[in-house]
């Protein structure tokens, strides 16, 4: 099968909540992505030491291993430490949006609910290099 399209970029999608991660899986395997879902943090981090996806967008709570605590574990890394992160939360945060870039290098902030096109386009900017990395909790208007 022969195709134009540049090689798929691989997403992995973790949350606890099915109906989101099949709702957010749907539109990326739509638009090309190779999807690969966990239900938790740590299953996240299995999942990236198989192969290492381009990008995660993660939970913020989950069972056994939560999404900070996941996002700290890729940063601590050397292999990961450049993997970028979109944090989910229904949530709001003690830490800034700048320590939490600092420290878990999260390049942006969804609040829960989420449409999963305003997630498609943020994680579309962050992977062409385009993210406003200094204001994570502004909505994309893209």
């Amino acid at each position: 099968m022969t195709t134009n399209k540049s090689p798929s970029r691989r997403i992995l999608l973790c949350d606890d909540e099915l109906h989101i991660l099949r709702a957010a899986e749907f539109k990326f395997k739509r638009a090309g992505y190779d999807v690969v879902c966990a239900n938790d943090g740590q299953e996240g981090w299995e999942r990236i030491e198989e192969r290492r996806p381009d990008i995660v967008v993660t939970d913020c709570q989950m069972p056994r291993l939560s999404g900070l605590g996941l996002a700290e574990r890729i940063r601590q890394t050397p292999a990961t430490a450049d993997l970028p992160v979109i944090m989910l939360s229904a949530k709001g945060f003690e830490l800034s949006p700048e320590e939490l870039r600092e420290r878990y290098g999260i390049r942006g902030l969804m609040p829960k609910p989420f449409s999963p096109r305003e997630l498609f386009a943020r994680v579309e900017a962050v992977l062409a290099g385009q993210d406003n990395s200094t204001t994570p909790l502004a909505p994309t208007l893209n």
